[in-house]
């Protein structure tokens, strides 16, 4: 598995500090995040999925812990709009080039505007995808914010 990804380079770029954390990504896993979370022994609050939504038809990037789900109404508040849905799976993959599965925050080739589920911030560290199915990145709370240019809004459900 490659250590060095648009997202990795991302961080490096922001002087972020961050660990990397493998495991055997399931691709028929019912959650990806909760199978990333098992797989490296870490709670599910602290395992971060990574969403791309659509808000009034525009791109935009979530970040939530794995075992929660978004309210579509609070997305679409977040981003000052009126509707919020996920994204087609081709549209996500072509906007970020990263594969689902593998969507980071960091380092998408299109940037996208983000949020992250204020709970988050209540961790002493997060885990979100490294840009690389079974690749995650550890790093702080804070650091997340900073290097996903990203503000903690109240998104879940």
């Amino acid at each position: 598995m490659a250590s060095s990804t648009p997202a990795t380079q991302h961080l490096r770029k922001l002087a972020i500090a961050f660990e990397l954390r493998t495991y055997d990504y399931d691709p028929d896993a019912d959650s990806v995040g909760l199978h990333a979370a098992e797989a490296i022994g870490e709670p599910p609050s602290r395992v971060l999925k990574t969403l791309v939504v659509q808000v009034d038809g525009k791109p935009a990037c979530i970040v939530l812990p794995s075992d929660r789900e978004a309210s579509m109404k609070k997305v679409a508040a977040a981003f000052g709009g009126k509707s919020a849905a996920m994204m087609p799976v081709a549209d996500a993959e072509r906007m970020t080039g990263y594969k689902v599965g593998g969507v980071s925050p960091f380092g998408q080739r299109k940037k996208l505007r983000t949020v992250v589920e204020a709970v988050a911030l209540n961790e002493p560290y997060v885990f979100v995808n490294g840009g690389q199915r079974g690749l995650q990145a550890k790093l702080l709370p804070a650091d997340l914010l900073r290097g996903a240019d990203a503000s903690a809004v109240a998104i879940v459900a």
